[in-house]
């Protein structure tokens, strides 16, 4: 890992970590309104159980978490996870009835939260193009 990229990674580590160690006990109604919302992003994901979902999904967030924090994991996957993981949530954020004013890509007051994930993205294909320029300048 670069020094440079160091602020980056482990700022949005923790925070996805911590967001997957919270999702651990996710059962019931809570991982049913977890699911709800993921298949009104993705339809296919109706055909995963509502509590497997939120284990898969606490488990997922866990292992980003936990990658972009180990210095020895190269910043070009957990950039690619990254920005993949971050496209989902903006999937999430578009597709979602009453995240967004209608007719616009501007926030409600009960998308503002979602709407900031766009962040994930950016922070991901940073690190994605950092590390590609930083190879051709080796060369």
């Amino acid at each position: 890992m670069k020094l440079t990229h160091a602020p980056l990674r482990v700022s949005i580590g923790a925070f996805i970590l911590n967001s997957g160690l919270g999702k651990r006990t996710l059962e019931g109604e809570a991982a049913e309104a977890v699911h709800g919302m993921a298949v009104g992003a993705i339809p296919q994901l109706g055909q995963v159980e509502a509590d497997r979902f939120a284990k898969l999904l606490s488990r997922g967030e866990i292992a980003l978490g936990a990658a972009l924090l180990a210095p020895f994991v190269p910043s070009v996957l957990v950039g690619l996870g990254l920005t993949a993981f971050g496209a989902g949530l903006v999937q999430l954020y578009l597709k979602t009835p009453g995240l967004r004013e209608p007719n616009s890509l501007k926030p409600t007051q009960a998308g503002i939260g979602i709407a900031k994930d766009v962040w994930l993205v950016g922070a991901g294909l940073t690190l994605l193009l950092d590390s590609f320029t930083h190879r051709r300048r080796r060369r």
